[in-house]
């Protein structure tokens, strides 16, 4: 694979490999060390670390995605791909994929896989049939299987268990390369949610932080597991999704720390983007009446939370956090014509403004 320690390959390139090799070894030998798979990028050259004839029609191989520079949970995962030659029918497609142990099934609608079949993307699979179909005997057909051992034990560190993806990770993949800190994977898979829950016909939605913001939420709300759309730090995007896809009212619910960021226009909320925290609390709370004594004390504090103890201390921490609120809603009418109803909320879960609205 790349040595490049800023790209790597996708599980849909490396299942693609692993197929590519599997069939190599039936029709011409066993002995294969490196195949030549076609991305829609460009070619790779993918090692493959086990390759075996399991009978005279039926072959493995095995590889793995080598580490690149990004926290990617399927790196060094050993990715299987099964080939067995069959007898075509006059119907059947040159290849027919399937999914085997570690990979996931679709189980709600919404995603590009329909319910019920095995969760590899249209990429992977439409890079496996390009780089088969041409070596495949006449009068045959390629079942491939893709399994990914240790899928379903990673699965739980991946959107997929929210997604209603059970038993495995995805293949996934729509260039065959992967990029290091890339963001655009991350709002792909964070943005299916949103499709997920359209397609289920899910009302009053909840949008939240991440995790803590999920836990909250079903502690303190009304709400269902499949109301909530984690939004991770791309806010901005999240919400234009949100309105692009026709959804223009909902819940923003979450801990003081990540939503007063929104109060001051910053929709990407990773702290190394942008941070304004206290900048935006000593705001309100100077329009709310604190004293310049106070403001200093909140302007050295640390968190948010040190700040709101400063604020009940000098009986204004509902009216600030009422204002933070306001701005929150009205910077989102002006950017997205969203109407939300916001929710701020303490480690605890405690409410820290009045409920603009009902959940």
């Amino acid at each position: 694979m790349t040595n490049d320690n800023y790209i790597g390959v996708t599980t849909g390139t490396v299942a693609t490999a692993c197929s590519l090799a599997a069939l190599d070894a039936i029709i011409e030998s066993p002995d294969i060390a490196c195949v030549k798979v076609e991305t829609p990028k460009k070619t790779l050259d993918i090692i493959i670390d086990e390759c075996k004839l399991l009978s005279s029609f039926k072959a493995q191989a095995v590889a793995h995605k080598n580490p690149y520079n990004d926290p990617d949970v399927t790196v060094n995962l050993d990715i299987i791909a099964t080939v067995e030659l069959l007898d075509k029918t006059a119907e059947e497609s040159n290849v027919v994929i399937t999914g085997g142990e570690g990979v996931g099934k679709v189980t709600k609608p919404g995603l590009q896989i329909p319910i019920g079949d095995y969760a590899i993307n249209p990429v992977p699979r439409s890079m496996i049939v390009k780089n088969l179909e041409d070596k495949i005997p006449d009068g045959k057909i390629a079942k491939v299987v893709i399994s990914i051992p240790e899928g379903k034990n990673i699965a739980r560190k991946t959107m997929n268990p929210k997604l209603g993806i059970v038993d495995g990770i995805s293949v996934l993949g729509t260039t065959g390369i992967a990029r290091s800190m890339s963001s655009e994977a991350y709002k792909n898979s964070i943005v299916k949610q949103i499709d997920v829950a359209i397609a289920s016909e899910i009302e009053d939605l909840v949008f939240v932080p991440g995790n803590i913001g999920e836990k909250l939420a079903l502690k303190k709300l009304d709400v269902a597991k499949e109301q909530i759309i984690q939004t991770g730090n791309y806010v901005g995007f999240m919400f234009e999704e949100a309105e692009n896809r026709g959804i223009t009212k909902f819940t923003y619910f979450g801990h003081m720390g990540k939503l007063i960021k929104v109060a001051g226009g910053i929709f990407d909320t990773k702290h190394a983007v942008a941070d304004g925290r206290r900048e935006i609390m000593v705001t309100h709370a100077a329009l709310c009446g604190v004293d310049r004594e106070n403001l200093q004390k909140l302007y050295d504090s640390k968190t948010t939370d040190d700040m709101m103890d400063i604020l009940n201390e000098v009986g204004l921490s509902l009216e600030v956090s009422n204002s933070i609120a306001s701005a929150i809603h009205e910077r989102c009418m002006q950017r997205f014509d969203l109407d939300l109803n916001v929710i701020l909320v303490d480690m605890e879960g405690n409410y820290l403004n009045d409920n603009m609205g009902t959940v």
